[in-house]
């Protein structure tokens, strides 16, 4: 795939600083990236690579000088943005018309596949499946008895759809998530548990990410519902009859327990852990490793800290936490004082009586 300085900024909806014949090849990382490559730059705390890149061209804001006559510029509002297009532009998705089914799958004879479907070696859809157009479903992947896929969906190996799960369009499932697999439900029996039925199921909306390892529990009645456009990272446990609205981003290792509302727009990071039957207001961030034990209801907040807190309580507890050392140096410094006043005292009335 080959473009011209034009042209590319063109398709990014920029400008562009240079010759506009300039010929671009491929995307790189600014550091280590060749001739006929295009870079980006979007923090200027790394602004010294601009002299030093190999790049043909850089992809910046308005406001990032490029000290580089030699270097093609393409400007543009958000350079991360837009790299990412670039990316897309120079490794686009192969184009498939054709069901390719590999011999070794087991595909039920009720299954419908759309037209460009690709199933892979020993992939199993039973009963009912339905794959939208253009959809992979890789080695190894499960999807069981009533379950759906929609169009341009990619299932990476070794993939467990279960539950009669409903998954949208453009979604792509990362290796070794497993979507529908019970939620964790059980009655106390004396010193017992005893099951309780899950009999939901899982909806997940069109342009969702799901990482690898990801375990999204079926609903106990109602479904779980994870919203259109809402990103996953690697590790997540989403327990049964959890919510998640639209474009919500939810780093790896962040657990979230059961019936759970989380809103639109919300961020919450590495190793977070939500209890369950508590709500999530849109466009809140909740900090990495913190621990939300309680609803956050206003929208737009940012919370962090086990258990969690709004940033500017917690920033001060942080900062009153960091003088304690200092706090407890001086209390003993003056227990010291007042013990000596004590001894002085005493000795003074000692005097006194004798006297």
């Amino acid at each position: 795939m080959k473009t011209t300085l034009k042209d590319l900024a063109e398709l990014l909806r920029g400008s562009f600083e240079g010759d506009p014949a300039l010929e671009l090849t491929g995307v790189a990382p600014i550091e280590h990236a060749a001739a006929g490559a295009v870079t980006f730059l979007a923090n200027k705390k790394y602004q010294r690579h601009l002299t030093e890149t190999a790049a043909s061209a850089v992809i910046l804001d308005a406001s990032m000088p490029c000290p580089r006559p030699d270097v093609g510029v393409i400007r543009v509002q958000d350079p991360y943005l837009s790299f990412a297009r670039a990316l897309r532009f120079f490794h686009p998705a192969p184009a498939r018309t054709e069901t390719v089914v590999d011999p070794s799958s087991s595909v039920h004879a009720t299954a419908v596949l759309g037209r460009g479907v690709t199933v892979g070696p020993l992939a199993v859809l039973e009963e009912g499946v339905t794959v939208g157009d253009g959809s992979t479903v890789m080695a190894g992947a499960v999807l069981t008895a009533g379950c759906a896929i929609g169009r341009d969906c990619l299932v990476y190996p070794n993939v467990s759809i279960l539950a009669k799960a409903r998954v949208g369009d453009r979604v792509i499932i990362h290796a070794g998530a497993t979507i529908g697999s019970d939620g964790f439900g059980f009655a106390p029996v004396e010193r017992t548990w005893e099951k309780i039925p899950q009999v939901g199921s899982v909806r997940i909306g069109d342009d969702v990410e799901i990482g690898a390892n990801c375990a999204i529990d079926r609903g106990a009645l109602e479904d779980t519902v994870i919203g259109r456009g809402s990103k996953l990272d690697n590790l997540i446990q989403i327990a049964h009859n959890v919510r998640i609205g639209e474009d919500t981003v939810i780093a790896a290792q962040a657990g979230i327990s059961g019936s759970t509302i989380v809103g639109t727009h919300v961020i919450i990071a590495g190793q977070v852990g939500l209890v369950g039957h508590i709500e999530i207001a849109d466009d809140v961030t909740v900090g990495a490793q913190s621990g939300v034990s309680k609803s956050i209801l206003e929208t737009g907040k940012v919370f962090r800290g086990s258990p969690a807190h709004e940033i500017h309580d917690e920033l001060r507890a942080e900062a009153a936490i960091r003088q304690l050392p200092d706090l407890l140096r001086t209390v003993r410094a003056l227990e010291a004082q007042l013990l000596l006043l004590r001894e002085e005292l005493d000795a003074g009335k000692a005097l006194a009586e004798h006297s």
